[in-house]
């Protein structure tokens, strides 16, 4: 067979059938659309019912060779899992337009709902898109060139598709808009904060999951604690939270700082910009492109920013074995940061791709952190637990999977008229 066939989604007459996936017929949808630095994942949600994801996928290892889509069932049940050539974030939303064509057809969805990196100072709550917003966001663009002309793309492509589709934007900064004063300032001449620059923090849709999910499992209490949360994945960051609150958090002004990422540095001496210039002619475009897209994991590895090909390397390649070190160390001093912010840590929760997924990446994160109370279970962390450390630790160590979609169709449903 045509090892390129393969590699793309291929849709006979059956499945265009209205009940393709566990899709009810007949009902108005909710589609979440969530793109990453490496993956674009989406999900439909029942309009009119609960919080009930129907299925969901994700185009993972954008960039890469080893590109795949995954399809889930809502029963969790992985339904397909396949190689696919998606070079792009363009080619991945091509895929899941294509696949809602030939499954569930657009007149099924009643909303569409994106996770937006960057609100910039003017937006901080979810807001239906218009043109007026879309111009906002390229303005702000510079903000963050490497993800809000791509999450622009994406929604003018679903525009393309269907003119009359709401859309709705919901923004990543949201959960630090107030964080104390003295965490938003950066500390270069004032005149720049007129501007808009100031520390943001991002991973905000997931942050704000998570809490609610922590209040439910551990109680009210527990979530109006001393907590520090840890959203690991392709990109990483920490945010330290009181009272229900972000204090402070990892990343700032764009989401290239704080910890060292799949593909980007993390905080690095801003000497480094004069002395590339210098040495090699280096320009600021080709600065932005070394410190995002071809440093940090991979930088260090020189061979992959995923975790899970560093880990299985890591035995027969020194340069694979520092790059996990590194984030480790890093991760880990974060930690150690945010204790001090806060007096102290009650709850410590693992999320994101790698938190959820890599006992050892937990594992090596702690080690060494039992002077303040963190003491890991060998055996539940092992096994993915919901609590990872012992009973007796002062510290509770949690494992919780994220849901940043679930967040964005209940704004979606409620800024359309039916709060799920």
């Amino acid at each position: 067979m045509d090892q390129h066939k393969d590699r793309v989604l291929n849709f006979t007459d059956d499945s265009k059938a209205k009940n393709v996936g566990g899709v009810p017929p007949g009902r108005p949808l909710i589609l979440t659309i969530n793109g990453g630095s490496s993956s674009l994942k989406f999900a439909l949600f029942d309009r009119n019912g609960p919080s009930a994801r129907l299925q969901s996928g994700r185009v993972d290892r954008i960039g890469l060779d080893a590109a795949r889509w995954i399809l889930t069932q809502a029963n969790g049940e992985r339904q397909e899992d396949r190689l696919v050539d998606a070079p792009d974030q363009k080619a991945a939303v091509y895929l899941v337009i294509k696949w809602l064509e030939h499954t569930v057809g657009f007149g099924e969805i009643a909303a569409i709902g994106h996770r937006i990196v960057h609100g910039g100072s003017r937006y901080h709550q979810p807001e239906l898109i218009t043109a007026e917003l879309i111009d906002n966001l390229r303005k702000t663009s510079s903000y963050d060139p490497d993800h809000l002309p791509g999450e622009i793309a994406l929604i003018e492509a679903f525009q393309n598709r269907d003119p009359d589709l709401p859309q709705v934007a919901c923004f990543d900064t949201a959960f630090h808009h107030n964080m104390p004063r003295i965490a938003q300032i950066v500390p270069i001449p004032r005149r720049y904060e007129a501007v808009g620059v100031r520390r943001y923090g991002f991973h905000g849709l997931s942050y704000a999951y998570l809490m609610e999910e922590l209040a439910c499992v551990a109680g009210l209490e527990e979530a109006r604690g001393r907590v520090v949360l840890a959203h690991l994945g392709s990109g990483a960051s920490l945010v330290a939270v009181r009272g229900g609150h972000s204090v402070d958090t990892s990343m700032g002004f764009t989401p290239t700082s704080g910890l060292v990422m799949g593909t980007r540095t993390g905080d690095l001496d801003p000497g480094l910009v004069r002395f590339l210039s210098r040495a090699e002619g280096m320009t600021a475009n080709q600065f932005d492109s070394l410190v995002s897209h071809e440093s940090g994991l991979l930088g260090v590895s020189e061979t992959s920013p995923d975790v899970r090909d560093l880990l299985a390397r890591q035995n027969v390649d020194v340069r694979a074995a520092e790059a996990i070190e590194l984030f480790c160390y890093q991760a880990k001093k974060w930690i150690g940061a945010y204790a001090a912010v806060l007096g102290g840590i009650d709850t410590l929760v693992f999320a994101g791709g790698i938190g959820e997924n890599s006992p050892e990446i937990r594992r090596r994160i702690c080690e060494g952190l039992g002077f303040f109370g963190i003491v890991m279970d060998d055996g539940r962390n092992a096994s993915d637990a919901l609590l990872i450390s012992t009973d007796e630790g002062p510290v509770k160590v949690r494992v919780i999977r994220t849901d940043e979609e679930v967040m964005i169709a209940k704004a979606t449903a409620r800024l359309t008229g039916r709060p799920l």
